[in-house]
């Protein structure tokens, strides 16, 4: 069995190709992609070849983590059901290829356990985004709400909504692109220049800058908390004197686990957290080799979404 991917053969080289596909077994669905998204985070690293190590790494690799589809086949063992609309999380089902993520695929072969039932709905594309909003909600449990978010991209976003949907006072975020400023409802947005305040308790970075602890630390209280939910391709790096003076704790978010992207699918179908205006751009599969780079490269794009429908 094949199926059409998108495969990273080395560093900026991006075909569109058939792979093969593991024989699924009893616990497996076969699940026809519809929607699948690109990460301007970990596929950017890919993408680059700046993602540090990590078992399973190396080229040719199936990148993405965020699908949709339909299952249109399920093992005895899967818990599953053809028919099913589902939120695909990646899959490592491929023959000639590594499955790093692998999500970006027309067809995918996943255990059954690994994909979480969505609604079958017109417009299911946004569903791309339930990774991100898991990630944003198991960084938020990392030490609970944050007052600061550091980067208004897609997650920065998520993880400002769901403070407000988890009871939360309106965070803070701060963004320096002036592009990325727009867009927000219930909280503010401001450049770290221009916020006054000085004495934060809870801060969670999602904007990947490995040095922006020193712009951070001397706005936190004493004995303040800093979470970095940010994927860094470089050390982290901050000046330890300011860090000392006020005793700051910083933590780490490491993925989401199945708890969290339970929850927030639990939120999005229920109507408490909102899914919308997060995706920019949109392209068909077969453009795959010009989506990439707008991904990565264009300002105005927080999200990017391949349309698999029209390749089958």
């Amino acid at each position: 069995m094949q199926t059409l991917a998108v495969v990273l053969e080395q560093p900026k080289r991006l075909a569109l190709r058939p792979v093969g596909l593991t024989p699924p077994g009893p616990e497996d669905v076969v699940v026809e992609v519809d929607w699948s998204g690109v990460s301007t985070g970990t596929e950017r690293l890919l993408w680059s070849g700046r993602m540090p190590s990590f078992p399973g790494m190396g080229y040719p690799l199936v990148p993405g983590y965020e699908a949709t589809g339909r299952v249109v086949d399920a093992g005895p063992a899967s818990g599953r059901t053809p028919g099913e609309r589902v939120f695909v999380p990646g899959s490592s089902g491929f023959l000639d290829a590594r499955g790093l993520f692998g999500a970006a695929a027309r067809r995918v072969v996943v255990p059954g356990e690994r994909v979480v039932p969505i609604p079958d709905t017109p417009g299911h594309s946004e569903s791309c985004l339930l990774a991100l909003a898991a990630t944003a909600l198991h960084a938020v449990h990392r030490k609970g709400l944050p007052e600061l978010i550091v980067g208004h991209g897609v997650l920065g976003r998520l993880t400002a909504r769901l403070c407000l949907t988890l009871g939360g006072s309106a965070p803070t975020v701060w963004e320096v692109n002036p592009a990325r400023c727009s867009g927000a409802t219930g909280y503010r947005v401001v450049a770290p220049e221009a916020d006054e305040r000085r004495d934060y308790v809870r801060a969670l970075d999602v904007s990947g800058d490995p040095g922006i602890l020193d712009t951070v630390i001397p706005r936190m209280q004493r004995r303040g908390a800093v979470v970095l939910a940010g994927f860094y391709a470089e050390p982290v790096r901050f000046g330890f004197p300011p860090a000392f003076q006020r005793e700051i704790e910083l933590l780490v978010a490491a993925e989401w686990q199945r708890d969290d992207l339970t929850a927030v699918s639990g939120m999005v179908a229920d109507g408490r957290l909102s899914l919308s205006g997060l995706i920019t751009h949109a392209a068909s599969a077969r453009e795959a080799s010009t989506a990439y780079p707008i991904a990565f490269e264009d300002p105005t794009c927080l999200k990017m979404v391949l349309d698999w429908r029209e390749t089958r």
